[in-house]
C-alpha cells in the first residue's frame, strides 16, 4: 500500500492518523459561520477541513415525485423533496475560493467532495490538495475516474458500497495511474448505531485491498473512531459545528469544537498507547529490571563444598545468576565460602 501525502502532512501507517472535520451543511448557508468553523476546526486540532461541492440541481432534479420525496422515518423529512434539502444545505459556489484562502493562511488542509464534473473543475482551479467521493457517488466511475486523472490524493466512503463495488473502484483509480487512496468505512446511517459501525472491516479492506483504511464516523459518540484508531485507521472523518450553532440538516449527528477537540486529544493518547510492534524494553520498563529473579545463596556454604537445592534459591532482585543455570549449577562445587544473600555467578563455579 501507498502513503501518500495531503498538502504538507502525510498520510499512512507511520505517520499520526489524519484527521478530518466535515463541514458539510453546518455553514448554515452564511460564510461568516463558515469562515468561523476553518478556524475552530484548527483550534480543535483537526489536520484538515473538509466541504461538499454541489448545487441541488447538480445531484438531483427538482421534482414532487414520489422518487424525490424524502421517506417518512428521514431525519430530514420536513424538507419534503431531495431538491428541497440539497437546496437548504449546499454551500454556494462562489465561497470556495474565500474558504480555501482562509484555510492556507492557518496551515489548515483543505478540500471538498464534488458531486459532479463541474464541482471537480471548480476544485481543480482551487488546486485541491486531495478528493473526497461520498458513500453515494461510490458507483459513479466516471467522477471517480475524472478525479482519479487529477493525480491527487483519493478518499472514498464506502457507506454504500458492498466488496464489489469497492473493487470496481481500485479498479477505475488504478486504470487511471493513481495510487493514491484510501477508503473509510462509513454506515450511511444519521446517526449511525454502534451495532451496524462494523469496524472489522478496516483491517479487512487494508488487506483485501492494499489500501490506506479510516473510518467516516456519523454515530454520536468517540467509542467508533478510538477503536477505529486500535484497528489502524489512517484517517478519520466526524462532522464538525461550532459549539454556538443554530440547528441545520447536519447538526444533530455532528460535534462542536469542544467536542471535536476532546475527541482528538483521545485519538492522540490512543496513538500513543498503540506505540510499535517492538519487543524492547521500554525506559521505563528498564528501570525495574532489578525485580526479575536471579539465583542467590540461601544457606551459608564454605569453598569446596557442593551445591544443593538449600543453597540455592531464585529470588528478587536480578543482579544474581539468571535462573536458566539452576539446574546446570546443583551439584557443583563452589570456589568460594558465601553467606546468606551472596550472588551466585559462574565465574565461582568449580568447571568439572
Amino acid at each position: 500500500m501507498n502513503n501518500f501525502k495531503i498538502g504538507e502532512r502525510w498520510v499512512g501507517d507511520d505517520y499520526p492518523t489524519f484527521i478530518i472535520a466535515e463541514m458539510s451543511a453546518n455553514h448554515g448557508g452564511k460564510i461568516e459561520q463558515a469562515i468561523e468553523i476553518i478556524h475552530a476546526a484548527k483550534r480543535a486540532g483537526a489536520d484538515a477541513i473538509k466541504l461538499q461541492t454541489y448545487r441541488a440541481d447538480t445531484i438531483t432534479i427538482n421534482s414532487n415525485k414520489t422518487d424525490f420525496l424524502l421517506e417518512t422515518d428521514s431525519p430530514w423529512q420536513e424538507s419534503k423533496t431531495l431538491f428541497s434539502l440539497y437546496q437548504q444545505a449546499y454551500m454556494p459556489w462562489e465561497w470556495h475560493e474565500r474558504l480555501y484562502q482562509e484555510a492556507k493562511t492557518l496551515d489548515l488542509e483543505i478540500f471538498s467532495s464534488p458531486f459532479d464534473f463541474s464541482a471537480v473543475d471548480l476544485l481543480s482551479d482551487l488546486n485541491s490538495v486531495a478528493y473526497k467521493i461520498a458513500s453515494p457517488e461510490i458507483t459513479d466511475i466516471g467522477l471517480i475516474a475524472k478525479v482519479a486523472q487529477l493525480q491527487k490524493p483519493v478518499i472514498l466512503s464506502t457507506g454504500l458500497a458492498e466488496k464489489k463495488d469497492i473493487a470496481q473502484a481500485v479498479k477505475v483509480l488504478k486504470d487511471n495511474r493513481n495510487e493514491q487512496f484510501a477508503f473509510l468505512k462509513c454506515t450511511t446511517a444519521y446517526p449511525a448505531p454502534l451495532n451496524e459501525v462494523n469496524l472489522a472491516l478496516i483491517p479487512q479492506m487494508k488487506k483485501d485491498f492494499s489500501c490506506l483504511t479510516g473510518i467516516s464516523d456519523h454515530t454520536l459518540g468517540n467509542e467508533a473512531v478510538l477503536a477505529a484508531v486500535a484497528l489502524g485507521a489512517n484517517i478519520i472523518e466526524k462532522h464538525f459545528m461550532l459549539d454556538n450553532s443554530d440547528e441545520t440538516p447536519d447538526s444533530f449527528f455532528s460535534l462542536t469544537e469542544s467536542q471535536f477537540t476532546s475527541m482528538v486529544k483521545q485519538v492522540r493518547r490512543v496513538e500513543m498507547v498503540i506505540g510499535k510492534a517492538d519487543y524492547e524494553l521500554t525506559a521505563s520498563a528498564q528501570k525495574n529490571l532489578r525485580g526479575r529473579r536471579s539465583l542467590y545463596i540461601a544457606k551459608p556454604i564454605k569453598a569446596g563444598e557442593k551445591l544443593t537445592k538449600q543453597h540455592i534459591k531464585s529470588v528478587r532482585p536480578s543482579f544474581g545468576l539468571h535462573p536458566k543455570y539452576y539446574d546446570e549449577v546443583l551439584g557443583k562445587k563452589v570456589k568460594l565460602t558465601l553467606d546468606v544473600g551472596d550472588r551466585l555467578s559462574l565465574d565461582i563455579i568449580e568447571v568439572d
